[in-house]
C-alpha cells in the first residue's frame, strides 16, 4: 500500500474518532450520575433513534469484513453467515424483545431473578453475560488489527498490536465518561456511516456488471478457481459428514444466539416502552436485512474483482476482502479514486468496530457491577456505587480482551463471533426463556441452566480444532482437539435447556407461583414495568 492510503485513512480515522471523543464528552457534562443513566441513557431514547443504534451495534466488524471475506473464500456457504445473522432478528422480535423491556431494568439477570432467589441467580447470569461478552470482543479486537496491518503493509506484527491496545483504550474512554448514552450516539453515527458506505460500494459494483447479477456470479466462481462448485453448497462445510454437522452446529448458534447477546438486550431498555421496544426492532430488522442483501453481493464482488487467491494472500482468513474490492472499484492500486475508496472502506469499518465494541463494554460492564458485585459484597463492606464499579470493570474487561485479541489475530473474524453466538444460545438463550415461558422454572433450575450450557460450549471451544490439532488452530504445534465440530452450537445448546429442565425437575423448593403470575403480567402488559 502506498502512503496515499495510509495518510488519507489515518485522517479519517483521526476524525472519526475526534467526533466520537466529542459526543462523549459532550454527554458527559451533561448527564447526572445516577444508575438508569450510566446503563440505559435515561431511557429517553425513541424508536427510530434505538433502532439505528440497535443496527449499529449488530452490524459488527464481523459482518462487515468477516462475511463479505468468507463468501469471497468460500461462495455459497459464507453466506450462511448472512442468512443467519438476519433470520435471527425474528426470534429477538417474536420472542424477547417486548417482554425483556417489560421485566428488566438493565442487565439479561433482571428478568431471570425477577421471580427466582436473587444471589445465585444473578451470579450465574452475570458470569455468563461477561464470558459472551470478551469473546464477542475478541473478534472486533482481530478485525482492528487485520485491517491496520493491511494500511500499513499487511507485515507489520507490532503495528497490529497496539492497534488492539488503541482500540481497548478507546473503548474503555467511552464507557467509562459517556455510559449508554455517548455510546448509543456513536452507534447512531456509526450506523449511518456505514450504511451509506455498503450501499456505494454495492452500487459500483453493480454498474460494473451493468445491473447483471448473474454475469456478477459467473465472473465470481470463475476467479474463485472454483468454478460452479463456487455458487453450490459445501465448498467449506460439504467436504466431510464432520463438517455437515458442524455447519447445522454453525446455523443453530446464529439463529439463537442473537436473543442471548447481552449488549443487544439491554439497548431495550433505553426506550421508555415495550412498544418503543418491538418498534425499534423493526426499524432494525430493516436496516440489517439491507444490509446482509448488501454483505452478498459486496463478497461476490471481491471474488469476481479482486480474486479469491488475492483475498486470501492478503488475509488468510478473508477479513481484507471489501477494502481491497474498494481498492480495485475505484480504479486501482495507486490511482486517486482508488486510494479514496480503499481510505474511506477502512475507516468505516474501523468506526464500526469502535462503536460494537463500545456496547459491548458497557453490557458486560453493567454486568459485573448489577449483577456481580451487588450479589458478591459482603454485608458491612464499605459499599461503592454500582456506576463506579461499572467504570473499573470497564477498564479490566478491556484489558481481558486486548489480551485475547493478541492471541488470536489469525482467526476469521465472523468465525470467532459464531462462536461468541453459540455460547450466548447455550448459556443466556435457555434461562432467558425458560424465565418468560415455563410456570413451574426454580432458581436451581435456572443456575444449572446457564452453567450448563456455558460450560460444556467453552469446554468444548478449547478441545475443538479451534484451539489446537490442525494448521489453523490458535496452536498449531498442539494437540489436545477431542471434539470434531469447530461451532459447538449443536450439542452445548441442547445441553442449557436439558440443564434448566433436570436443575427444576429435581429441586427441591417449590416454584413461586405469585411471583410467576406476577412477572407474567408485567411482561404481558407492562403494568410494573420499570
Amino acid at each position: 500500500m502506498n502512503g496515499n492510503h495510509e495518510t488519507l485513512a489515518l485522517l479519517l480515522f483521526s476524525a472519526f474518532i475526534a467526533v466520537t471523543l466529542a459526543i462523549t464528552t459532550w454527554v458527559s457534562r451533561n448527564r447526572r450520575g445516577s444508575a438508569e443513566e450510566f446503563y440505559a441513557g435515561g431511557r429517553l431514547f425513541s424508536p427510530m433513534e434505538n433502532g439505528f443504534a440497535i443496527a449499529g451495534d449488530y452490524m459488527s466488524a464481523a459482518s462487515f469484513l468477516g462475511i463479505s471475506g468468507l463468501i469471497a473464500l468460500f461462495g455459497y456457504d459464507g453466506m450462511l453467515y448472512s442468512v443467519g445473522f438476519l433470520v435471527a432478528w425474528l426470534v429477538v422480535l417474536l420472542l424477547v424483545a417486548e417482554l425483556v423491556r417489560n421485566c428488566g431494568r438493565f442487565t439479561l439477570a433482571d428478568v431471570v431473578a425477577a421471580r427466582m432467589a436473587e444471589r445465585p441467580v444473578r451470579i450465574a447470569a452475570g458470569t455468563s453475560s461477561v464470558t459472551v461478552s470478551v469473546l464477542y470482543l475478541v473478534a472486533q479486537m482481530v478485525g482492528a488489527g487485520s485491517l491496520v496491518a493491511l494500511l500499513l503493509g499487511g507485515t507489520s506484527g507490532a503495528a497490529r498490536s497496539w492497534t488492539v491496545i488503541g482500540v481497548g483504550a478507546l473503548m474503555v474512554i467511552y464507557v467509562s465518561l459517556g455510559g449508554m448514552r455517548a455510546t448509543t450516539w456513536i452507534q447512531i453515527v456509526k450506523a449511518v456511516v456505514l450504511m451509506a458506505g455498503a450501499v456505494v460500494l454495492t452500487v459500483l459494483v453493480l454498474v460494473r456488471f451493468h445491473g447483471d447479477f448473474n454475469a456478477l456470479l459467473d465472473s465470481a466462481a470463475e476467479r474463485s478457481g472454483h468454478g460452479s462448485r463456487f455458487l453450490a453448497p459445501g465448498l467449506r462445510y460439504g467436504g466431510t459428514w464432520t463438517a455437515r454437522i458442524d455447519f447445522i452446529s454453525l446455523g443453530l448458534a446464529l439463529v439463537l444466539g442473537t436473543a442471548g447477546l447481552p449488549h443487544i438486550l439491554s439497548r431495550f431498555y433505553t426506550v421508555p416502552t415495550a412498544r418503543a421496544a418491538r418498534r425499534s426492532v423493526v426499524w432494525s430488522i430493516g436496516l440489517i436485512g439491507s444490509f446482509y442483501l448488501m454483505t452478498i453481493a459486496l463478497g461476490f464482488g471481491a471474488a469476481a474483482l479482486v480474486g479469491s487467491a488475492e483475498v486470501r494472500a492478503s488475509n488468510s482468513a478473508g477479513n481484507t476482502a471489501v477494502p481491497l474490492l474498494a481498492l480495485v472499484l475505484g480504479g486501482g492500486e495507486g490511482s486517486t479514486g482508488g486510494t479514496v475508496l480503499f481510505a474511506v472502506v477502512a475507516a468505516v469499518a474501523f468506526a464500526t468496530i469502535l462503536a460494537v465494541v463500545a456496547g459491548i463494554t458497557l453490557a458486560s460492564s453493567a454486568s459485573v457491577a448489577h449483577d456481580l458485585y451487588a450479589s458478591l459484597r459482603r454485608p458491612g463492606a464499605k459499599q461503592y456505587s454500582e456506576v463506579a464499579v461499572a467504570r473499573v470493570a470497564a477498564a479490566v474487561i478491556g484489558v481481558s480482551a486486548i489480551g485475547l485479541g493478541l492471541v488470536a489475530q489469525d482467526l476469521n473474524v465472523a468465525f470467532l463471533v459464531g462462536l461468541a453466538f453459540a455460547v450466548a444460545a447455550s448459556a443466556n438463550l435457555p434461562v432467558l426463556l425458560y424465565s418468560l415461558f415455563w410456570r413451574n422454572f426454580t432458581t436451581r433450575g435456572a443456575v444449572w441452566s446457564v452453567y450448563g450450557g456455558l460450560i460444556p460450549a467453552v469446554l468444548l471451544v478449547l478441545l475443538s480444532p479451534v484451539v489446537s490439532g490442525s494448521p489453523d488452530s490458535l496452536f498449531p504445534g498442539a494437540d489436545f482437539q477431542l471434539f470434531p465440530l469447530e461451532n459447538p452450537g449443536l450439542v452445548s445448546i441442547p445441553l442449557g435447556f436439558l440443564a434448566g429442565w433436570a436443575g427444576t425437575v429435581t429441586s427441591t423448593d417449590p416454584p413461586d407461583e405469585a411471583k410467576h403470575a406476577e412477572t407474567e403480567v408485567r411482561a404481558l402488559t407492562g403494568a410494573g414495568a420499570v
